[in-house]
């Protein structure tokens, strides 16, 4: 796996990639088509969603896609695909969890989570530039890194709801099983989505 992500990780960033001299416009085309699928992306995953009784945080597979793409294209066009997402649903695409949209969302108790996969996209992709996405570790670390950023941006919203006292219950310790599968599998899948952003 080591020597498929040393192989396969462009030794330029896709951004530089399009943004020769020969074509500016194909260029920003290119960009923005990206962008826009990669925000349909997190759309996608965010249906995937399974409602806690005790939480007002769905369990979903937003976070998957986010470290997934930031680690794919870089915090510049990482950040921009969620920075896409979340403006579709605050335009009121029901793009969230469950299938909701609107500004309420973004001011609601997941709030802090939606509004936290920003900077997580813009530490993740900026890690994976630096090389930490050459190898395994690497990989995981700056995940954990983007993961780290998510949740201190949502318990510092949901706290706000919920109190501090159980905050951590409610917003942390039931998702990290949940979140470890996800490293593993953005890590694991990150080669593959090299591969297919090439093309």
């Amino acid at each position: 796996m080591m020597t498929l992500a040393k192989t396969l990780r462009p030794t330029w960033s896709l951004a530089n990639r399009y943004t020769t001299p020969r074509s500016h416009a194909v260029s920003g085309i290119y960009e923005a088509v990206l962008v826009l699928a990669c925000s349909g992306l997190i759309a996608l995953s965010a249906q995937a969603a399974v409602p806690l009784p005790f939480s007002p945080v769905p369990v979903s597979g937003q976070t998957l896609a986010v470290l997934l793409i930031a680690s794919a294209l870089g915090r510049r066009l990482g950040s921009a695909a969620v920075l896409a997402y979340l403006a579709e649903g605050a335009m009121g695409l029901p793009v969230f969890a469950g299938g909701i949209g609107g500004p309420a969302a973004l001011i609601g108790p997941t709030g802090g989570y939606l509004v936290g996969f920003l900077p997580a996209a813009w530490v993740c992709g900026a890690l994976a530039e630096r090389g930490w996405d050459r190898n395994i570790p690497g990989m995981v670390a700056s995940m954990v890194a983007g993961e780290t950023v998510l949740f201190a941006t949502g318990l510092f919203w949901l706290s706000r709801y919920v109190g501090p006292a159980a905050v951590w219950g409610m917003g942390l310790l039931p998702f990290l099983p949940g979140e470890v599968a996800k490293i593993v599998i953005a890590a694991t899948a990150l080669p593959l989505s090299w591969r297919v952003a090439e093309r």
